[in-house]
């Protein structure tokens, strides 16, 4: 056995989750900075054209989304089928699920590319883009789909090297990537006077350089997997597999692009440009309480999958129980973080005080049930670990598809702009609801499995 093997098997819990959530963690707040670096950046160089600049921003999200959504479907369904082989100690699974896992994203990425460059003006119609923001939207999205191949690569790979029990590599490919995105911003949107094409090119220049360092890891020696050209040919029942587990990921990236794309539409005919701005930055905000919870899931899951794997259902739920405690503490941070400083919050994006009144008021109802998505964040990744793909998908589409697209559909009808953001606190109560449902079920299926006398 490994010391990645001993660690995620025999390690104390706390310690375990800890060393893995930590660099997980600060990742993927580094990561959050992406979107909201670019977006302030954008609406303090644009001045009196803020509201549009964010605006395009806003608009061209969901492209960035379904990208993201491809490249987690094949990094999560990998990371998964790795996790379990490992524990099981079939190794050699392992190196042919990464190796297809590589062939898969590579080829998405070509095609993903293509088709967004040729559709990009439909595209961005159909995303909710107004005469006065298609400009900045197309410029955006243009540059941004150039660098598909090297942000859908690196992200596939994280995964995985999380799955290995390497937290930190995960943690500095992002930091690299954001870090790297925060110094280029200001030197293109304002030293070279490009606007919104600077905010797009320095974040694929970053994109590119997190993929060659990740590269590099997997093919110095560093990583523990094993590279043979055989480990590269497709392997259906692999790619099958990865896919299946991966979907639920893919579906909750969808279901939030056409979440996007809904709330766009909807708020272009309640209000225009002003509310699909607002939406833009209040987005990014709750992305940014949301990454700490989705780095401790990116710990948690190692630990899950690994135990899984070996049998070892006490260790499963002593740290998914962990998980959810921490989660839930930093929800309700967030939450009152968002709940009591709007105004700050807001301003940091602009100085146009029409935009950040309506910010405000809109914020505060959104995150009314902030602190429930802590428990719906740690619970929907349980099944996608575990391999169980119908309950996961569930649990990936049922806030965004089955209650918030409805209600945002059917409230302004009664509440006209307000209806748009009551719909966020009700689809995340109903949300919350469905998954402690489920998830009390299979803690009786686990408690049945580790005491067989009880059933």
């Amino acid at each position: 056995m490994n010391e990645r093997s001993r660690m995620l098997s025999e390690d104390s819990i706390k310690k375990v989750l800890f060393k893995l959530s930590l660099p997980a963690t600060v990742g993927m707040i580094v990561q959050a900075l992406y979107s909201l670096v670019d977006t302030i950046f954008v609406g303090r160089a644009l001045g009196a054209e803020s509201v549009q600049g964010i605006a395009g921003i806003t608009i061209a999200f969901p492209i960035q989304t379904i990208i993201m959504g491809i490249a987690l479907t094949i990094g999560i369904g990998s990371a998964s089928i790795i996790s379990r082989s490992l524990g099981a100690r079939v190794h050699e699974r392992a190196d042919i699920a990464l190796g297809n896992a590589i062939t898969a994203i590579l080829a998405l990425s070509i095609v993903m590319t293509i088709l967004g460059v040729i559709y990009i003006e439909p595209l961005l119609r159909m995303f909710g883009a107004t005469e006065t923001i298609m400009p900045f939207a197309y410029d955006y999205t243009k540059i941004i789909l150039y660098g598909t191949i090297f942000f859908a690569f690196s992200m596939t790979l994280n995964n995985i090297v999380r799955a290995e029990g390497n937290a930190r590599v995960a943690m500095f490919t992002m930091v690299i990537s954001a870090g790297l995105n925060i110094i280029l911003d200001p030197i293109f949107i304002f030293g070279l006077n490009m606007g919104i094409k600077g905010a797009a090119i320095a974040t694929v220049i970053s994109q590119v350089v997190s993929a060659l360092y990740i590269l590099y890891y997997f093919t110095k020696g560093m990583s523990s997997f094993h590279f043979h050209i055989r480990y590269f040919v497709p392997h259906p029942e692999i790619l099958k597999e990865m896919v299946t587990i991966g979907t639920s990921s893919f579906a909750r990236s969808a279901s939030g692009s056409l979440m996007v794309i809904v709330i766009n539409n909807v708020l272009a005919v309640y209000g225009g440009d002003i509310p699909i701005a607002v939406f833009g930055v209040v987005n990014r905000l709750f992305m940014f309480t949301f990454m700490p919870m989705i780095g401790i899931v990116q710990g948690l899951q190692p630990i899950v999958g690994f135990n899984y794997g070996a049998k070892n259902y006490e260790r499963v739920i002593s740290s998914t129980a962990l998980a959810m405690k921490i989660t839930t503490v930093v929800s309700i941070a967030g939450f009152l973080l968002l709940f009591i400083f709007p105004n700050q919050l807001f301003s940091i994006f602009t100085t146009d005080q029409q935009l950040i009144e309506a910010g405000k008021a809109a914020m505060r109802i959104m995150a009314l049930a902030l602190p429930l998505v802590g428990f719906q964040i740690v619970g929907a990744s349980i099944y996608q670990t575990l391999g169980k793909a119908k309950p996961a998908f569930f649990l990936s589409i049922s806030r965004q598809v089955l209650f918030l697209i409805p209600l945002v559909l059917i409230l302004p009808r009664f509440f006209e702009l307000q209806g748009v953001w009551m719909a966020f606190p009700l689809s995340d109560g109903l949300s919350f609801l469905v998954t402690f449902v489920m998830l009390a079920k299979e803690y009786s299926l686990f408690k049945k499995d580790i005491h067989p006398d009880l059933s």
